[in-house]
């Protein structure tokens, strides 16, 4: 029923109970307020709970001044050579700067010495170095120096080389994520039963409710905890698809959190999910491009995060591409996403010629195979991220429509607020489905199926193809010499994976985050004996409570009840 239908038939019952037809619009508006409450509120009583900056800020998305004046917590350093800033440990970080510029350091910059690692099972990821069953690796400052048997660091004090007892190790190049909104980690857990879409979904409850609410520090702590994480769960590498850039300020206080993690990352600055569209944020992006990312050797890089064809028009899209060739970042973009991707808005893209390699194509779950081969043909990516795909509503996982064609996916852990943090869930999910959908095509007779995928191949997807998605290709995602020495030990010798009989069947299929021994980014470790290097827990524990307390108390939401 049309509104003005809708509006006929009320001014034509009006007369019939004694009252003026004008009342009939009248009526519409209120009726049509209270739709627009109901739908972005599922309870009333919470709704009434907001005071009235809340309620303002809800409904006209206006920024308050809790985005200004801040200072970003000195948040986990154990080791009082990272506690530097201020004595007091009150502040690490200017709201007008960087932390790079403001003397901020990352974990890893404590100690950098020529590490050998000795006696392990190495699996290299190279095809022309192949595995070890019993090898050495050579780390010298942040590179892969060598990689083979009886390897030693002559030339070297004694006293300048590390040697690691990797006996009952495996060794390989580190887990690397190619899309995961990590300004979420406050928001872990907090959606495991809600679809994407929807009144009662992701969007409505996380996009369009809670990040309204994060002040700067907020963002700093979610993205600290999640990129923590990450590196806990042996993930080195990971693109920060961060729609979170409510002004100037959140884009300085995530760019900090991601240097002083330490991991290596691509900062894919994502405009807001909620409100008005802010004119501003194109100049907001070039800022961030030329004050953070002025050098090629740091460990961020860029990217750019749009809304993509599928979520705005046509010439919108096509200028958020140009402002990222503009300033030579890449692009990461949701496409084929649930019933947004039933417009199949991204074909427009290929014919007018703005598709490339410097794009990966985020789930493409709902894409036409025309538009598959459209970024088959021009070079694109792909990252997938099997379990929210599979559970949120976003469509069949497409990962044999893409190695039909040639195509290799990354793979991506996307949303803490509904799935895991780690690559072993990613790699476990991409197979098993794969291997589901196959054996069910042939229990009802096709023939000339293609390929189950193997262990070795999800490892591949894991790493190496997520270095190409994340255009890092050339200094990571696998253990060839000169490389940057991104590398994860995980235990052989515990309960769940003994005795190890497939070194790599063992690592995807047997192993979890527990097995993680030690993670080093570009040379530094990261993670050691078990342990984060560095991490003051309790502290970070109570920063993170009280930061995500401050978010959902903002946004007048109530947590799930047990």
């Amino acid at each position: 029923m049309t509104a003005a239908l809708f509006l006929s038939l009320i001014t034509n019952v009006l007369p019939l109970i004694g009252l003026s037809s004008s009342y009939g619009l009248i009526i519409v508006g209120v009726l049509t307020i209270i739709g627009l409450i109901l739908y972005q509120e599922d309870d009333l009583r919470a709704l009434a709970k907001l005071t009235y900056k809340q309620l303002r800020r809800r409904f006209t998305a206006t920024t308050d001044p809790l985005i200004k004046d801040y200072t970003l917590p000195v948040v986990h350093f154990s080791d009082p050579r990272l506690n530097g800033l201020q004595a007091n440990g009150a502040a690490a970080v200017s709201p007008n700067g960087s932390g790079a510029a403001a003397g901020l350091e990352s974990l890893g910059n404590v100690g950098r010495r020529r590490i050998l690692i000795k006696g392990g099972t190495v699996i290299t990821i190279d095809p022309a170095l192949g595995n070890f069953a019993n090898a050495d690796v050579l780390i010298e400052g942040d590179k892969i120096a060598a990689v083979g048997h009886n390897l030693s660091a002559h030339g070297a004090n004694s006293a300048d080389v590390e040697v690691i007892d990797a006996s009952n190790m495996i060794v390989m190049p580190g887990f690397i994520d190619t899309h995961r909104h990590i300004w979420e980690g406050l928001l872990r857990n907090i959606g495991t039963d809600v679809p994407l879409e929807g009144r009662n979904s992701y969007m409505s409850h996380v996009l369009q409710r809670l990040a309204p609410s994060y002040r700067p520090v907020d963002a700093y702590i979610g993205n600290l905890v999640s990129a923590l994480g990450a590196l806990d769960a042996g993930i080195t590498t990971l693109l920060d698809w961060s729609h979170i850039q409510a002004s100037p300020d959140h884009t300085d206080a995530i760019i900090d959190s991601l240097h002083v993690s330490g991991m290596r990352a691509v900062f894919a600055y994502g405009f807001p999910w909620w409100g008005k569209w802010e004119p501003n944020q194109p100049g907001w992006f070039v800022r961030a491009a030329k004050t953070h990312f002025s050098s090629p050797h740091q460990l961020l890089t860029l990217a750019l995060a749009p809304y993509g064809p599928e979520f705005t028009e046509f010439e919108v899209s096509k200028s958020h591409w140009k402002l990222a060739r503009d300033v030579g970042a890449r692009i990461s973009v949701h496409v084929g996403v649930g019933t947004f991707g039933k417009k199949h808005k991204l074909g427009e893209f290929g014919e007018a010629g703005l598709m490339g390699s410097d794009t990966t194509y985020i789930h493409c779950t709902t894409l036409a195979d025309d538009e598959i081969q459209w970024i088959v043909d021009t070079g694109g990516t792909v990252s997938l991220a099997a379990p929210v795909e599979m559970m949120m509503g976003h469509g069949m996982v497409p990962t044999q429509k893409f190695l039909d064609r040639g195509l290799k996916p990354s793979l991506s852990v996307d949303v803490e607020t509904n799935v895991p943090n780690d690559m072993f869930t990613q790699m476990r999910s991409v197979l098993a489905l794969q291997h589901a959908l196959l054996h069910n095509r042939a229990l009802a007779g096709e023939r000339n199926l293609p390929r189950l995928l193997t262990a070795y191949d999800a490892l591949e997807f894991a790493t190496i193809e997520g270095a190409r998605a994340n255009g890092l290709d050339h200094k990571t995602g696998s253990l060839t010499p000169g490389k940057e020495a991104d590398i994860i030990l995980l235990r052989t010798d515990m309960i769940n994976v003994m005795p190890i009989n497939d070194p790599v069947g063992a690592v995807v299929w047997g192993m979890d985050t527990s097995n993680v021994d030690s993670v080093f980014v570009a040379g530094k470790p990261m993670k050691r004996n078990g342990e984060l290097c560095n991490v003051d827990m309790n502290r970070l524990r109570d920063l993170v409570y009280e930061s995500r307390d401050h978010v959902i108390r903002r946004a007048g939401f109530r947590l799930p009840a047990i």
